[in-house]
């Protein structure tokens, strides 16, 4: 086949033998029986040899047409119109080869998932409006569990779809990402929530709990208390004081730990995915890191080691197979712990306990929260917990406790009752700065105490005037101001005792 194609005809007649004639039918002389077909082929985006063949045209001339109008358009176009999403998402797939097992896990999951929903349609043909429609049938569906997809599970299909979808925007097969316009109902970002009194009332009456939970001071000394024999102590202290992932702490040897210096670093990660154990590096960058140990920290490792000691040299006395691996926690024969067992453990020892439920990962946050309550700012325990971003560390994994908040609310009020008392008292200082000096009566005696000078009033003098009747009129003491008048009582004027 040359680059330029073959134009060919064929039908849908079927012979004898029930398969089809197609070139071979025996009426495609007839005018007008069967359709015209183009097979050609040329390179696409990724410079490959992409091969298309199309049909349905009602005669040769519109066939050939449609061969040139493909062979003209674009690698890109080519690339978009005759990709499916099932193959794109495969080839995103197999490319990202510097992703960690673990997200390769979680991709492959979700893409296994979208494929049977919107692995038929074409690149070309992705719109929102489809999206939306795809991803609401994928919602009436059920998980391996046989319950409903849950808003988490959605937002991971729509988080991976948009990631290859980017890809495709990225090499110019599609103009804009979908998958932006998509809304997942009932989603939201988890945020960790205090186990305060009225939410244990609540689980122990309903049975209702957080998707993401904090245990208060009290209660993580109850459960260490009650798990201090448990052979796994070091691990629950570590990741409940010091916020280890559980990878990281899985993954600790003791040649990470300096108990002298009272540190240790974490240099690798062992987790799982799906079944398989893996262990590499960090989950960040950031994630390498060295972490303080307090006095009561570098004790319990102690502890630790001597028992662990204890068990190797039981394990010789009795014959028992033990293999020296180097790692913090291990199992009777020296093997490193399986991940899922110290999450499958922790659950039990807190049904065990009675306490509220947590999961392993939210002693973490836990750590983060009783940390910050111990004064420690948002940068320290950045560097503490690993995070690439303040962000992460202030929105998801820092819990305000019930005593912090009562704190603050205390201090606040405080603020604002000194500054009110403050305002008070600047206005009573001016209202009696600025209230008038009273004069003395007449024939009272001069104070003799020292007190500021009286500002001397001058007042302008009025001329006498004449009494009508030549009698000069009595004044009181008091009134020296106006003259006094005549007395005019009854209407009678004044008459002398003699």
């Amino acid at each position: 086949m040359t680059a330029s194609g073959v134009i060919f005809r064929r039908c849908g007649c079927r012979g004898a033998d029930r398969r089809r004639l197609e070139q071979s039918c025996p009426r495609l002389g007839e005018r007008g029986h069967g359709s015209w077909y183009f097979h050609c082929s040329a390179t696409n985006l990724l410079g490959r040899r992409e091969r298309v063949r199309r049909g349905g045209y009602p005669s040769q001339v519109a066939a050939r047409q449609a061969r040139d109008e493909w062979l003209t358009t674009t690698e890109a176009d080519r690339t978009a119109q005759g990709w499916t999403v099932q193959r794109w998402l495969r080839h995103w797939l197999d490319n990202r080869t510097k992703i960690r097992p673990t997200t390769r896990f979680h991709y492959t999951r979700d893409v296994n998932v979208l494929i049977p929903h919107l692995g038929r349609y074409r690149l070309a043909d992705l719109d929102a409006r489809l999206l939306r429609a795809v991803f609401a049938r994928i919602a009436a569906t059920t998980n391996s569990k046989g319950r409903t997809q849950s808003a988490s599970a959605m937002q991971h299909l729509r988080t991976t779809l948009r990631a290859a979808l980017n890809l495709a925007v990225r090499e110019g097969l599609i103009d804009c990402n979908p998958a932006r316009h998509i809304e997942v109902d009932g989603y939201q970002q988890p945020h960790a929530k205090v186990w305060t009194d009225a939410r244990v009332d609540q689980w122990e009456r309903t049975g209702d709990r957080p998707a993401v939970a904090v245990w208060t001071a009290d209660h993580l000394a109850a459960f260490l208390e009650i798990v201090a024999d448990d052979s796994l102590f070091a691990f629950w202290w570590l990741t409940a004081l010091r916020g280890l992932r559980r990878g990281e702490t899985c993954g600790l040897r003791w040649t990470d730990i300096d108990l002298d210096r009272g540190v240790l670093a974490i240099e690798r990660n062992r987790t799982t995915a799906g079944y398989t154990i893996v262990e590499g590096d960090p989950k960040t960058p950031a994630g390498r890191r060295t972490v303080a140990l307090d006095t009561r920290t570098i004790q319990v490792l102690r502890a630790h080691r001597r028992r662990q000691l204890d068990q190797k040299t039981e394990a010789a006395a009795d014959s028992k197979a033990w293999t020296e691996t180097g790692y913090v926690f291990v199992r009777v024969d020296g093997q490193p712990i399986n991940p899922n067992y110290a999450t499958t453990r922790f659950r039990k020892l807190v049904q065990r306990a009675g306490l509220p439920p947590v999961r392993l990962h939210d002693l973490r946050h836990g750590a983060a929260s009783l940390a910050h309550q111990a004064g420690a700012d948002l940068k320290n325990l950045q560097d503490l917990l690993g995070h690439s971003s303040i962000v992460t560390t202030a929105d998801t994994y820092t819990s305000v406790l019930p005593e912090v908040q009562r704190r603050c609310a205390d201090a606040t009020a405080h603020l604002v009752l000194a500054a009110a008392h403050r305002t008070r008292k600047k206005i009573k200082n001016k209202a009696r700065k600025n209230r008038p000096t009273r004069r003395p009566k007449a024939g009272a005696p001069t104070p003799t105490t020292p007190g500021p000078a009286l500002k001397t009033q001058v007042r302008a003098t009025r001329p006498e005037q004449k009494s009508p009747s030549g009698v000069a009129p009595t004044s009181h003491p008091r009134d020296t101001h106006r003259p006094h008048k005549p007395d005019s009582r009854k209407g009678l004027p004044a008459v002398s005792a003699g």
